[in-house]
């Protein structure tokens, strides 16, 4: 096929490698720390990012992951301070950040919107190889963190007063977590689009959640999950012109149907008679 020719093309298909092996990690322990809207807001307030490098006119991947790592820090901050309302941090930070994103963008003039609308919705095109080497490292760095502190975000994520009392540094172990997918928002945001960047990070591991008998092997069957759905969605938006981060998530969507159903299925078929 002739898109494998295409160097944006062989771009975004090592990116979706690298997205496969991080989404899966990060968005189990999201689930199981209940912090899937987390994403959501950071993948929300990363857009103020975008506009504010476009404004200054600096590459906004760095403006923005220098945003989300505010945000994040800030996030964990305004968690502790509600910390039976944890969801009042999610909803003052995704619309203060959604406010800053829209009064930064008025400034922007002519052909950014264009440059902005690629941000919000995905575009295979502007992947670039500096964005291969990040995602790279973020793969390589959240893996090796992964393999090392296992135990310890085990505890962290299942309890968190056990983790405090065992003498963890929990504030410093949830900042560090939260700035990790921050990055990851903010890296892939290009390819998949700020809109649904955060279904991107969640969905195969709650697909894989359904199949998975482990936290090990629900993370590794998360990682073929993320990377049929990432290969097929670029595959389909290349041939039909539609926007890659919600081809992506809608074949996720169909995965997660189908286990579902088969699922169902097996389950009627061994109850008795």
């Amino acid at each position: 096929m002739e898109m494998f020719f295409y160097g944006f093309m062989q771009r975004a298909f090592q990116a979706s490698l690298l997205i496969s092996l991080i989404a899966p990690l990060l968005g189990l322990f999201l689930i199981l720390r209940r912090q899937s809207l987390m994403a959501d807001t950071l993948s929300h307030v990363s857009l103020a990012g975008v506009a504010l490098g476009f404004l200054i006119n600096i590459n906004p991947t760095w403006t923005n992951i220098l945003m989300v790592v505010v945000i994040a820090v800030l996030l964990e901050y305004l968690r502790m301070l509600y910390r039976t309302y944890s969801e009042v941090s999610i909803a003052i930070l995704m619309s203060a950040g959604m406010a800053l994103a829209l009064f930064l963008m008025s400034f922007n003039q002519g052909g950014t919107t264009l440059n902005i609308n690629q941000f919000l919705f995905g575009s295979i095109v502007t992947i670039s190889s500096q964005q291969i080497w990040m995602l790279f490292i973020l793969a390589f760095l959240i893996v090796g963190l992964y393999v090392i502190f296992h135990k310890a975000m085990y505890v962290l994520t299942f309890d968190e007063d056990t983790a405090f009392t065992a003498g963890l540094p929990i504030k410093a172990m949830s900042i560090l977590f939260n700035v990790l997918t921050g990055i990851t928002i903010a890296i892939i945001m290009p390819i998949v689009g700020a809109l649904l960047v955060s279904a991107i990070l969640i969905l195969p591991a709650a697909i894989s959640m359904r199949i998975g008998r482990s936290f090990n092997s629900t993370i590794l069957i998360g990682i073929p999950i993320a990377l049929s759905g990432m290969l097929g969605g670029l595959v389909t938006s290349y041939q039909y012109g539609t926007p890659p981060g919600a081809t992506i998530t809608l074949i996720l969507i169909a995965i997660f149907i189908l286990i579902i159903a088969i699922r169902k299925g097996s389950n009627i078929r061994q109850k008795p008679n």
